[in-house]
């Protein structure tokens, strides 16, 4: 009596086993399934924002192009939009937070601020701050600096980043120079005294 009880739950299994393989022969004959051409969901990234039909840059133009008519001011705003101030600190001599102090940043050492640990990705980097670093930072600070401890996704408008560089510029009794004005005549804006007292008629 055992054994035949024994039979029947083993033909059970086996009969539900082919149950299931004959559903899933029968299932991919039925449906064809189509590749998708291009992803259904596309997912915004830095890059994708400064380079997707109809971004804030698209086409990108030259960064001297952009820093002739971005403006401290609005770059000012646009650190405390980013919320950049709840890490660092911007005046001069002021605490590093979880970020450095960052008053008089461009034209120095990317490793400026004494006592502050730095990432190696970071402090390995050789020569200044320029402008073009500077730029590449903000558009996505872990791929200027990979390993980086900056956790900011980054920027992909590229007039926000100038104007944002251009405040940055302004953190210092001595501004780096500006690149050469744009082709046409334009001269980049005044973003301290200093660029004002230059470019005013004598």
């Amino acid at each position: 009596m055992e054994s035949l009880e024994s039979n029947k739950a083993f033909a059970a299994v086996l009969l539900a086993g082919m149950a299931f393989v004959g559903a899933g022969l029968v299932a991919n004959a039925l449906v064809k399934p189509t590749p998708l051409h291009e992803a259904a969901i596309k997912i915004d990234t830095a890059e994708a924002s400064a380079a997707a039909p109809g971004g804030p840059a698209t086409p990108a133009e030259p960064l001297p192009v952009l820093l002739a008519s971005a403006d401290a001011g609005r770059g000012e705003a646009g650190v405390k939009a980013q919320g950049c101030v709840a890490c660092h600190s911007f005046n001069q001599g002021g605490k590093a937070g979880v970020g450095p102090n960052l008053y008089g940043t461009l034209g120095a050492p990317h490793g400026h601020m004494e006592g502050y640990a730095y990432s190696a990705a970071l402090k390995g980097k050789a020569g200044p701050w320029t402008l073009e670093e500077m730029n590449e930072w903000l558009l996505k600070p872990s791929a200027y600096a990979p390993g980086t401890k900056m956790s900011y996704a980054g920027l992909g408008d590229a007039k926000k980043r100038a104007d944002i560089i251009m405040y940055l510029r302004s953190l210092s009794p001595n501004p780096v120079p500006l690149p050469a004005a744009p082709a046409g005549g334009a001269t980049p804006a005044a973003a301290t005294p200093a660029d004002a007292a230059a470019t005013a008629p004598k």
